[in-house]
């Protein structure tokens, strides 16, 4: 989503350490750069404006014009104040101290209610949490069903019953959860096509029979500035305590996430960012902001490392790792393991350095790794654990039965022996004399 504004602000940022010595011209100069970048993004205008005032007081000052590293003084302080801008600290979702703590997820029709709904169950439920959910869209065809599929697939019980109103089943839900022992009681409501006071009153009269803990604004980050507009109008009418970015992995221009703290006093509290129930997370506007800036966001990826990979297996395939036993069954574990980590192009932008490389991104797909996959179980277990016996015959085999052609057989061949080559000399502590691999990587991905 800040593909765009990542790469306009790297390149400005650029300019400025180019230049070494920085005037307050230079740094005006600059900011009126980030402006229009920032513009572009479809940030709010005033938004915009006090930032860049913020920002400019700030770095015009001459313990920035005077340091060694003017230009990295200048890109510190407009990170600051983007994560400033987002709202400074992680705001976690707030469980109340007598349980069941009750929390609504409202909004628009088309925002993904019913999948954060579920996403937050299974993000409590690995949290510790014992969530229940209740089916209150008793309006938009196949909502309760899908709410009640996605809780067969997360093992959370879903409370409905038909005939009931939204307040009703509220209440029912809130029932049910202190028969079942349930902490949390969350609560997917009707939402409409646009803000209208049918809406409204169903959703105060809910709150006035079940008061909630939390009320969580569900939001599409891709409709932009509308997102603001939205979360401002759902305020005036709800005690809301927050808001859920969705669509994050989206091709919009991320406005929104960078207007709507400032504009609604909203936080942000979490972000969805792909379909699939465990595509939810904590908003960290610092982790944001050094992502939005190109400078990654490892501690994000440290952490998904953790709650994906399996530990043991990757020790046991790193123990192999340089040594001629090393073959493709490894190598298609380890592809195993990094897929659980999400599409290849996410896991880039949270490696320093790599926003600079946006524009290779579509070489970079997980669609280049199902046709890795697609070569490699077509060869037989002999051929997986003993590459080097895949011959002309066997590789004209290989091609057909994968739906590849044999030139991205040979190329798989050439670039697998090349980095088993490299490993074992990194394993063996050598400087010199490392085959070079292709520039966009292994495996060849484009």
């Amino acid at each position: 989503m800040f593909d765009n504004l990542t790469e306009k602000l790297q390149a400005t940022f650029k300019r400025m350490r180019s230049q070494g010595r920085l005037t307050a011209d230079d740094v005006r100069e600059g900011l009126r750069d980030v402006r229009f970048a920032l513009l572009e993004a479809d940030v709010n205008f005033k938004v915009v404006k006090e930032f860049l005032s913020q920002v400019e007081e700030e770095a015009v000052g001459q313990d920035v014009l005077d340091s060694l590293t003017p230009a990295q003084g200048v890109v510190r302080i407009v990170r600051d104040h983007l994560t400033t801008l987002m709202g400074g600290q992680v705001e976690r979702i707030k469980m109340a101290s007598n349980p069941p703590t009750v929390i609504y997820l409202v909004g628009l029709q088309g925002s993904g209610k019913t999948t954060t709904t579920a996403k937050l169950a299974k993000m409590l439920k690995q949290q510790g949490r014992q969530p229940l959910m209740v089916a209150a869209d008793i309006y938009r065809p196949a909502a309760v069903d899908q709410l009640q599929a996605l809780g067969q697939q997360i093992d959370v019980p879903v409370v409905f019953s038909p005939g009931l109103s939204p307040v009703q089943l509220a209440q029912e839900g809130w029932q049910k959860s202190r028969q079942l022992a349930k902490d949390v009681v969350l609560v997917d409501t009707a939402g409409r096509l646009h803000v209208d006071e049918t809406l409204m009153t169903e959703l105060v009269e809910m709150h006035e029979a079940l008061p909630a803990h939390e009320t969580l604004l569900v939001v599409d980050a891709m409709t932009g500035q509308d997102a603001v507009r939205v979360a401002s109008a759902f305020k005036e009418k709800l005690p809301l305590t927050g808001v859920v970015l969705t669509k994050l992995d989206g091709d919009a221009r991320g406005g929104a996430a960078l207007s709507i703290r400032q504009v609604t006093g909203l936080p942000i509290k979490l972000v969805g960012s792909g379909e699939k129930v465990d595509a939810l997370e904590p908003f960290q506007p610092d982790r944001m902001a050094s992502r939005i800036l190109g400078m990654g966001d490892v501690l994000t990826l440290i952490e998904k490392a953790e709650q994906s990979l399996d530990k043991d297996e990757i020790e046991e395939r790193a123990k192999r790792i340089g040594t001629k036993d090393f073959n493709f069954e490894d190598f298609q574990a380890m592809l195993g393991q990094v897929k659980k980590l999400g599409p290849l192009s996410k896991v880039m932008e949270m490696l320093p350095g790599m926003g600079a490389l946006n524009k290779y991104k579509d070489q970079v797909d997980d669609k280049g790794v199902d046709r890795v996959e697609a070569i490699i179980n077509s060869m037989t277990i002999q051929e997986r654990r003993k590459p080097d016996i895949i011959d002309g015959s066997r590789r004209l085999r290989i091609a057909k039965g994968s739906g590849t052609t044999v030139q991205e057989v040979n190329r798989l061949l050439k670039q697998f022996n090349d980095m088993r080559k490299l490993m074992k000399q990194m394993k063996a502590g050598k400087k010199r004399g490392m085959p070079k691999l292709p520039l966009k990587g292994f495996p060849d991905l484009h």
